[in-house]
């Protein structure tokens, strides 16, 4: 990388949200439903994966669009948590998500609302900002809100390659779709279902590994970390594919699970670990994730506990692709 500094870390979350938690007894229609431990967190893909890069030692930096009181809030929780901020502001109000823990039946409903419509042209100063930052990786992660051209993250991509940087992908749907075409990235993050939504069908195990090698093969992205849920995740690179069972753990809430397994890989690779060991402490953070109620996500001490478990019992697969 010549133009950027490697060891530093940009998130960009275009649909940021203020992630509201709480528990109540029994969660039933029409009567109120008292609630406590009420808990507020900045929140959204790319915020997320700024709070984990900072959970683990790092010192990641937030592009975000923000809007209304709302917006202000999310700045100052962002602060709070002394992560360095590049708000965009907008017309509409950053949204509000909600998380309500049932105790009785130990299940967890969460309300996610769709967030603002903006504009190309409120879009347009996150791209000066990339242009203008030296930032070694950017990890776009998140939704895309309701408004933004198609083609706005492939724009992202291309700016940060031209200049040094790593782009690193999270995101779904026509998004995803049209930055794989358009762009090349160094990594992306699907779940199974959108690496299924991608290619139109579902997938086996073995359509899993083909369908992660062949985006690097087309030139695509660099590298493909899949996350399977309960079966674990894999990691290619076009020749071979790392394969890794899921650390099994109690789950307490599963919000944040996808996020901390990007902020964590993200954070690896600034330090400049090789793409294996981030994908590896990216495993142990996403279980980590699961351990904390609510929108908490993953904690260092976790982390580090649960990597050193991964690192010492479970050996790496390596499955050999034809090339």
């Amino acid at each position: 990388m010549t133009a950027s500094d490697s060891g530093t870390v940009l998130a960009v979350a275009l649909n940021p949200a203020i992630d509201m938690s709480s528990e109540t007894e029994t969660v039933h229609p029409t009567r109120k439903i008292r609630t406590s431990g009420e808990r507020y967190d900045p929140g959204g893909g790319g915020i997320n994966v700024a709070r984990v890069a900072a959970e683990l030692g790092g010192r990641p930096e937030a592009l975000f669009l923000a809007g209304g009181a709302t917006g202000a809030l999310l700045e100052d929780l962002l602060d709070g948590a002394g992560i360095a901020c590049h708000p965009v502001p907008i017309a509409g109000s950053t949204r509000i998500s909600f998380t309500v823990h049932e105790r009785a039946t130990d299940l967890e409903y969460r309300f996610v609302p769709e967030g603002p419509t903006v504009t190309p042209a409120e879009i347009e100063p996150c791209l000066d900002v990339l242009r203008a930052g030296r930032h070694g990786y950017v990890a776009a992660s998140g939704s895309m809100p309701r408004g933004a051209p198609a083609d706005t993250l492939a724009r992202m991509a291309r700016i940060v390659a031209a200049r040094g940087g790593r782009f690193v992908l999270d995101t779904s749907g026509e998004a995803l779709r049209a930055t794989l075409e358009h762009a090349r990235v160094f990594l992306v993050k699907p779940s199974r279902g959108e690496l299924e939504a991608l290619v139109g069908h579902e997938l086996d195990e073995r359509g899993i590994r083909e369908a992660a090698t062949d985006l690097v093969r087309r030139g695509a992205a660099e590298f493909v970390a899949v996350s399977l849920g309960a079966e674990g995740a894999l990691l290619a690179d076009g020749r071979h594919v790392l394969r890794m069972p899921a650390l099994h753990v109690p789950v307490r809430s599963a919000v944040g699970a996808g996020d901390s397994f990007v902020g964590a890989m993200v954070f690896a690779l600034a330090e400049g670990k090789s793409p294996e060991d981030a994908f590896c402490l990216g495993m142990a953070a996403g279980a980590a994730a699961v351990l904390t109620p609510g929108t908490e996500l993953c904690r260092r001490a976790d982390v580090l506990r649960l990597h050193e478990e991964l690192c010492s019992t479970c050996p790496r697969h390596r499955i050999g692709m034809e090339v």
